[in-house]
């Protein structure tokens, strides 16, 4: 069965945001998703996308603060893109903190790391090589 509400066969992360509409305008300008739909009223919560990456965005409750409002980051999530450089560029551009510039790591990947405007931090990536995890000094589970 299928349900066209939940994306299957992905990681679906909801984040909690202090200003949603906020949050959500800003993920739309900073990082390029696209908002699938919203609901609530205020609006409570919503589904965002960029390619086949999706998250949940929610405000948040009374119990719940993000990474900024407690004083340090609580997960980094990464999303898939095809031109990391220029999308650092649009991401810098639209505010987001660039914590580490466009770079290839050890295990293959050609990414930067950014903070959004609630602390939450992001990975945006591609493949650049493929590398065995035992070149890099990971050990495989048996």
């Amino acid at each position: 069965m299928k349900n066209r509400s939940v994306p299957a066969d992905v990681i679906l992360p909801h984040i909690v945001y202090q200003n949603l509409d906020t949050a959500i305008s800003w993920l739309k300008k900073a990082f390029g998703f696209e908002e699938h739909y919203r609901y609530g009223e205020p609006v409570s919560g919503a589904q965002l996308h960029l390619g086949n990456a999706w998250i949940m965005v929610n405000a948040a409750k009374r119990a719940q603060a993000s990474p900024a409002k407690l004083g340090y980051g609580t997960q980094c999530l990464t999303i898939f893109v095809d031109d990391v450089e220029g999308h650092c560029a649009k991401a810098k551009a639209a505010g987001a903190k660039i914590l580490e510039h466009p770079h290839e790591t050890i295990y293959g990947e050609w990414q930067y790391a950014a903070e959004d405007l609630d602390g939450h931090r992001w990975l945006f990536s591609r493949h650049a090589r493929d590398v065995n995890p035992a070149d890099w000094g990971a050990k495989l589970a048996q």
